[in-house]
């Protein structure tokens, strides 16, 4: 991201932040993505001061504002200031000190700090393979492939975050194994279609503190669709409340007619084990009556399911 001074301030990415031994009396971290959270979390925890910059309307642009907002909640009550809806302006360097000036509201800001952590994503490296010797074609950047992994170059096949949409672990080795069978068949002239990527119950985790985490579709990509969503805090469940950990909620949605579950979200504690029961009801085209009629040992965190999917079975 080209904002003036930056190049001249310096900033940390990821890999900076890991291998140093330092660490800083205040950062602010630039992006409200689950890198940056996550850091921003991590340096909280260690005492420092921390400043999150987010260009949108509220951090996690993945998921549905209640999800985002429930976690911004925690993060400042922690003593994380977040700032949404900013502009990048410039960077200065004060008296040994990173100063960052940005926009909010039409009012322009500053923050200081020792250090500044950039967390605005990574774009695939790309230049310098002569890909477009080989006829494969980008796309915003990226390699642009099919639901088969195929490029352009119908015999060249990628995967990962070269290629996206999703910078996630588990979704880049789906990407490969499908990648690698169908190659197999090219190779061995095998008849029959070829493997097609579904994302269906694509799982996203931030480890932030606390946790957050969703499977499926968010009712922001299901508007228009008729759906049903509902929500049960974690501060009126036993476990969490024991576990002293009662921030954030968890959300179901189902479609309307049939019950069918489309998709969940959770904030708070062990967030990114618990999304994994949604994901197999999903998986297993489960509706909300089924997921309620699932015995859950008592007290567990993931009891907690059973009431919106309770709501969601008996709604209207």
């Amino acid at each position: 991201m080209e904002v003036p001074g930056l190049a001249e301030v310096g900033c940390w990415d990821s890999d900076r932040v890991l291998d140093s031994a330092h660490i800083p009396d205040s950062v602010v971290v630039l992006g409200g993505g689950a890198v940056a959270l996550e850091f921003a979390s991590y340096y909280a925890g260690l005492g420092a001061a921390v400043t999150v910059l987010q260009r949108g309307p509220h951090v996690l642009r993945e998921m549905d504002a209640d999800v985002a907002g429930a976690l911004e909640q925690a993060l400042q009550k922690r003593g994380i200031r977040v700032f949404c809806g900013t502009s990048l302006r410039r960077f200065e360097s004060v008296g040994g000190r990173k100063v960052v000036f940005f926009e909010k509201g039409g009012e322009e800001m500053r923050v200081e700090a020792e250090e500044v952590i950039y967390g605005l994503g990574r774009k695939p490296l790309v230049e310098g393979l002569g890909l477009e010797f080989a006829g494969v074609d980008l796309k915003s950047g990226a390699v642009g492939v099919s639901k088969t992994q195929q490029t352009s170059a119908s015999h060249i096949f990628a995967a990962g975050d070269v290629c996206g949409p999703y910078e996630v672990v588990h979704i880049a080795l789906q990407q490969g194994e499908i990648a690698a069978r169908n190659a197999a068949r090219l190779l061995n002239r095998a008849a029959g279609a070829l493997e097609e990527m579904d994302y269906a119950l694509k799982l996203f985790a931030v480890f932030s503190h606390p946790q957050v985490a969703m499977v499926g579709l968010t009712e922001k990509e299901l508007a228009g669709r008729d759906v049903l969503a509902a929500s049960y805090p974690f501060n009126d469940h036993g476990k969490s409340l024991l576990m002293g950990e009662s921030e954030g909620f968890v959300k179901l949605i189902c479609e309307r007619e049939s019950r069918r579950i489309l998709g969940g979200a959770v904030v708070g504690p062990e967030a990114s084990e618990l999304i994994h029961e949604v994901a197999v009801a999903m998986h297993f085209r489960a509706t909300a009556g089924d997921l309620m009629r699932v015995p859950h040992y008592h007290p567990t965190l993931s009891e907690i399911w059973t009431y919106p999917a309770e709501e969601l079975a008996a709604g209207s």
